[in-house]
This record gives structure tokens, sequence and C-alpha cells, in this order.
């Protein structure tokens, strides 16, 4: 029997990317009319069928939501699927949850599995990869097809859908709001390159927070993390070379690993050094000490994008489609890691 061909088989035997596969499927100009021929071409000889997503939706309903998540273990996202979850079922619905490990390509693959029949609409986290290549053909393509997607979170602007996500600038800009109040001056910023775009939001927060105390920006205390797996070595050496007061963290893992580097230099927390971090995880919650965090209340998060895609789903209308962002507020939760 034949091996089923997928677009990760055509890519590697072409030496190419899935990216370009999938475009050329599609018959999209941006790739060669050689790639395009050469592609669809090796598809049909060894037979592979390309979904057909309009009539799927057409034919039947699976009553099934795709989920797909940047990371599987991530206390954020679980918290999201949980809202996701209730809500879905409450509706008669089920739920399917991939992890794109913030791949691209695996993105792009759990789309075309999901879309040729497996779910009725996605719910979806865009991956640090595809943020990073501003590649998001493979979900404008589906939505053009009839398949609704909500995004939350991780967004992108020239994606035209629906949206959940949390006020990041507003919410960085309470928690430094926060440190300053309490007598901070010289506050670290651990933050994420600039394409992940809720990492570039709080570091606006950040910057707007000290400009609401007439500080100047010292850019040797802001760090922009890469490898954010592999970032433990990174935050030690740069704090030990610091002056600080103060630190905020975009995310729960720097804001932890800061806690650790500052224990390390013998420092008190909080007295000499105040910290909060952002997603208020199991981590926060059992970190020595307990940090002060700001919540993205990740449950009520996945209970309006079920909300959003079921209504879609269920309402399907002909004519101009309307798209809905809402804004769920974040909350600055006080721990031990800053004073009262």
């Amino acid at each position: 029997m034949r091996q089923k061909i997928t677009l990760k088989h055509i890519a590697k035997e072409l030496d190419i990317s899935i990216s370009t596969v999938s475009k050329a499927l599609k018959g999209n100009k941006e790739i060669s009319e050689d790639t395009r021929l050469k592609v669809k071409a090796f598809a049909k000889l060894y037979n592979y069928k390309p979904n057909n997503i309009a009539l799927s939706l057409k034919n039947r309903k699976t009553k099934t939501i795709a989920v797909i998540i940047p990371e599987i273990l991530h206390h954020f996202f679980a918290k999201v699927i949980r809202g996701i979850e209730r809500v879905a079922n409450k509706n008669g619905y089920q739920v399917i949850i991939c992890s794109s490990n913030n791949s691209f390509d695996r993105e792009v693959i759990n789309f075309e599995m999901l879309a040729s029949g497996s779910a009725d609409g996605f719910i979806l986290s865009i991956a640090k990869e595809t943020l990073q290549n501003q590649d998001y053909h493979h979900i404008t393509e589906t939505i053009s097809q009839g398949m609704p997607v909500v995004l939350f979170d991780r967004v992108a602007d020239g994606i035209f859908c629906d949206k959940i996500i949390v006020d990041d600038t507003r919410g960085a800009q309470d928690a430094v709001m926060h440190l300053l109040a309490q007598g901070s001056r010289r506050i670290v910023l651990l933050t994420t390159v600039d394409y992940i775009n809720v990492g570039n939001l709080r570091t606006q927060g950040y910057l707007r927070a000290l400009k609401a105390y007439d500080l100047e920006i010292d850019e040797t205390l802001i760090l922009k993390i890469e490898d954010v797996d592999n970032c433990e070595g990174e935050i030690l050496s740069f704090l030990e070379e610091k002056e600080f007061d103060g630190i905020f963290a975009v995310n729960e893992l720097f804001a932890v690993l800061a806690t650790k580097a500052v224990r390390l230099q013998n420092k008190s927390i909080p007295d000499d050094v105040a910290i909060i971090g952002f997603s208020d995880g199991l981590l926060s919650k059992h970190a020595s000490p307990t940090l002060t965090t700001v919540s993205q209340h990740g449950e009520q998060m996945g209970e309006k994008a079920a909300e959003l895609l079921i209504h879609k789903l269920e309402n399907q209308q002909q004519g101009l489609e309307e798209y809905r962002t809402i804004i769920i507020d974040t909350e600055l939760i006080h721990r031990a890691s800053t004073r009262e």
C-alpha cells in the first residue's frame, strides 16, 4: 500500500519549504510558475489531495473545534484550554488540541491536517516562528475558504478575524508604576525580541511608566531574550553586571529566573530588589518568595474565544464579514516579591 503523501514529504523531496509547497498547490502568485508546476506535478504523480475546506463545510459539520497553541505544557495555555472546553462542551462541541511547538512548519501542517475534515473552526495562538516569518498564508487562506478562525494572545494585524487579547501595554505599565510607587528607580526589563508582539507591547508599557515618572530610559537595563528556553545563564550574567532596585519581567519564567539570580547575589527581595512578572501561573505562586504578577485571566480568554467561534459557526451569513477584537482586563496580583 502506497504511503500517504503529505506537505512535509513533498517539501523534503523537492528541497523547498512547507510554506512554498502549500502556496504552490493553491496557485499563489508569490511562487514562481516553474516551482508551482513542479510541485503540482509531483503532487499529481503521488496522488496528493489538497484540502477543499469550502466543500467540507458545505457537506457536513463535525461539531469539533481545533485549538493550536505554541506550548502544550505552559500554565497560561492550560488555563485558556480549560475555558475553551467549558464553553465548547456546554454547546455540544468537542475540542482537538495541537501544539505548534512554536514552529511555523508544524503550524502549517496542523492547519492542513485539521482543515481537511477534522474540525469546523480554529482557535489559535500564533507560533513564534510564524510571527518572525510574518507568513500567515495558511491562516488567511483558511479564513478565505469559509472556515472561521479566532486568534488569542499572540495575534497579527494582517489577519482579519475575531481576536481575544489582553491589554498587555496597560498591564505592564500598571506593574512598573507599582514598582516606581514603592521607590524603585533603576528597573531592569527582561523582555523578548521585538517580533514577539506580546513582549513588544509589554515593553511599551514599561517605557510609558518610566516616562510618566519623568525618568530617562536607560537602554542598558533592558535585556531582549531570543532563546526563551535556554536563557538562565543570559539573565544571570546580565544581572551580575547591573545596578538595579527593581525588575519587571514580561513572562513568568523570566521572573522566576531573575529571582534566582538576585538571591545568588545575596540581595533581599523585596527590600533590595522588588520583582514583578507577567502571567499568574504555578511558578509565580510557588516561587520563593512568591511573585507579584500580572494576571491575564486565561480561562476568561478561552471562554470568550470559544463563544466567538461558536457564534460564527452557528450564524454564518452571506455578505460582508464583521470581526471583533475583545480586550480582557489584566489584574496585578500582589505577593511577597514586592512591598505592599
